[in-house]
């Protein structure tokens, strides 16, 4: 399974109604720190995020791709939670 696949199962939870990935490993290649593993930023649109704040939004989707980054699969990851209101407005 790619990383990709496998971050977009381990959020299915959300009923996301946007997934986007972008694989930006390459930005970061010799990056101090970096024992593996990629850079990777996704936005994730979900109504289970209404009334949520920004931080526990980004908690939830950290806690469950949690075993990626022990794994050493993800070293890095930037996101955006939004509501569909926040996206789509």
């Amino acid at each position: 399974m790619d990383i990709q696949s496998a971050i977009q199962s381990r959020i299915e939870f959300l009923k996301p109604q946007v997934f986007e990935f972008q694989d930006d490993s390459h930005l970061h290649i010799g990056h101090a720190g970096n024992k593996g593993g990629g850079h990777y930023s996704i936005v994730v649109v979900s109504e289970r995020f209404n009334e949520i704040s920004r931080l526990n939004r980004q908690r939830m989707v950290k806690e469950a791709l949690h075993d990626l980054f022990s794994e050493g699969l993800i070293h890095a990851l930037s996101m955006r939670t939004l509501t569909p209101d926040e996206y789509f407005s």
